[in-house]
């Protein structure tokens, strides 16, 4: 819960019996909302063009005005859905208004889009639509739509989303609409963001969605995950796979093990978060010989670090203690807000019981970026007389920013990227900070690390646009040069 963000997350659903599918599309973005509280939008085929709803702020719940009224007039067989949280583009008001997704683009031909990621070769993307009057927004959903959009005109869906593979750098998980009626849904070549689809008992409904708690809160089936560079069409002729581009690699987001997906999800071919969890806890107290003699009770901070907890207290015998809970109603993320913001919320949001008073405890944490929040936890545990405070993050330590769409944009506000174990145990008031080792954390997950993107943790990126931009802003950084933000992200 130390991370800064993450962008968004996509559902969409076919019915072939023509049956309406947005009560699927809003519970599905319901059991989502954690990927993004900034705004959340639905969007069906309406008699040959697109209806649209678009709002800041968090989903409604079902019995809210709004979303009753959308139940109504939201009858389609078609429809996607989004929640986002704005890692590309502009966070003022005006700008997260017209960042908002599904986004319709095109006049004679449209489309209707929604994704998650990031898109790196912004700068000469945006230049492309520039010279046509555009863009109109500031998100990177644009910039695909039109390069979809121009693929599109005349040549048909599968030759459109070849040419975003080709012609795009970055991560995208996409699902979409077309104006004869079809879903979609693609992923980058290298498949980082999540996505997976799946049917329910009848067989007649389909479901696409960027976690499979989408596809479980709506009692469908989990077929498999969409592969890297495969397209995948639900019309009215049945349903067509396409693997349009076979990547040497995949490299998916290292992150969603650790911290944004949630655990009761499985990712990267049925591989449960939870559990994958547990072993992030056990390594942790399997490298720390000395864990055993060093505390008396094991801390989870709720919810990403429970699981890990409870893989350390397995080891270990050490007792496990819910001694911080969240305050239920208290919904914001910190990770979505200004600094000045950010502090307000972490403090309010976690309550730590009295029941810690002259206690070594260690604090079992996802991950640490800036250390605003792991500060925050510190100084409540030792008003609640905590003797001793060692902090265990299964994530490894986070050196260098990401371009695929994590909030993580700078090298100087990552607190890893410049200090030690030591002076991040001295900068967050603790006594002691240990990390998972990189070789632990990519065993637990199951998969090969040549499978993963770990440019966070590495500063080796899998795409060669966001290694040259990372070298040249880490550069800068070494020599003194005040950061403003990622190298393609300054105008």
């Amino acid at each position: 819960m130390e991370v800064s963000g993450e962008s968004c997350g996509v559902f969409g659903a076919f019915d072939f019996e023509g049956k309406e599918v947005f009560p699927c599309v809003y519970w599905g973005l319901v059991s989502q909302n954690h990927r993004g509280h900034h705004s959340y939008g639905f969007a069906e085929l309406r008699e040959g063009d697109f209806a649209a709803h678009r709002s800041l702020g968090l989903l409604p719940p079902v019995r809210h005005p709004v979303v009753r009224r959308l139940f109504r007039s939201f009858r389609g067989k078609v429809g996607i859905g989004h929640v986002r949280y704005a890692t590309s583009g502009r966070s003022t008001r005006y700008w997260l208004l017209r960042d908002m997704q599904p986004f319709v683009a095109g006049r004679e031909e449209k489309v209707v889009l929604a994704f998650n990621g990031n898109l790196v070769n912004v700068k000469e993307l945006r230049a492309e639509l520039k010279a046509r009057g555009l863009p109109r927004s500031s998100s990177d959903i644009e910039l695909l739509s039109r390069k979809l959009l121009q693929g599109l005109k005349g040549s048909d869906l599968v030759s459109a989303v070849e040419g975003c593979m080709k012609g795009i750098e970055g991560a995208f998980s996409v699902v979409g609409i077309t104006q004869r009626g079809e879903l979609f849904a693609f992923r980058d070549p290298l498949g980082i963001k999540p996505l997976c689809y799946g049917c329910s008992p009848n067989n007649q409904t389909f479901a696409v969605s960027s976690e499979s708690v989408g596809l479980d809160i709506n009692e469908f089936r989990y077929e498999a995950e969409v592969q890297p560079g495969e397209l995948l069409i639900w019309s009215e002729e049945g349903a067509r796979r396409e693997r349009i581009v076979k990547g040497e690699r995949r490299a998916f987001c290292s992150f969603e093990f650790a911290y944004f997906a949630r655990p009761d999800s499985l990712l990267c071919n049925g591989k449960s978060v939870y559990k994958v969890r547990e072993e992030f806890g056990r390594n942790l107290a399997r490298e720390d010989p000395e864990l055993e003699r060093r505390v008396d009770v094991i801390v989870s901070i709720p919810s990403t670090g429970d699981d890990a907890a409870y893989g350390m207290h397995e080891v270990t015998g050490i007792p496990w203690e819910r001694a911080v809970r969240r305050h239920r109603y208290v919904v914001d993320r910190a990770f979505i807000s200004s600094s000045e913001e950010r502090e307000k919320i972490i403090s309010k949001k976690l309550n730590v019981t009295e029941n810690l008073r002259g206690k070594r405890i260690a604090v079992v944490e996802d991950s640490i970026v800036r250390g605003d929040t792991s500060r925050r936890v510190i100084r409540k545990l030792r008003m609640a007389g905590a003797k001793e405070i060692h902090m265990y993050f299964t994530f490894p330590r986070i050196l260098s920013p990401c371009f695929y769409g994590i909030d993580m944009a700078t090298f100087g506000e990552l607190i890893g990227s410049t200090h030690g174990e030591e002076e991040i145990a001295r900068l967050i008031g603790a006594d002691s900070v240990h990390y998972q080792s990189l070789e632990g954390f990519v065993r637990a997950t199951g998969m090969r690390r040549d499978e993963l993107c770990l440019g966070c943790l590495t500063g080796e990126y899998p795409t060669p646009l966001a290694q040259r931009i990372a070298d040249e802003m880490r550069e800068r950084f070494e020599s003194g040069e005040v950061e403003r933000g990622r190298v393609y992200e300054v105008e």
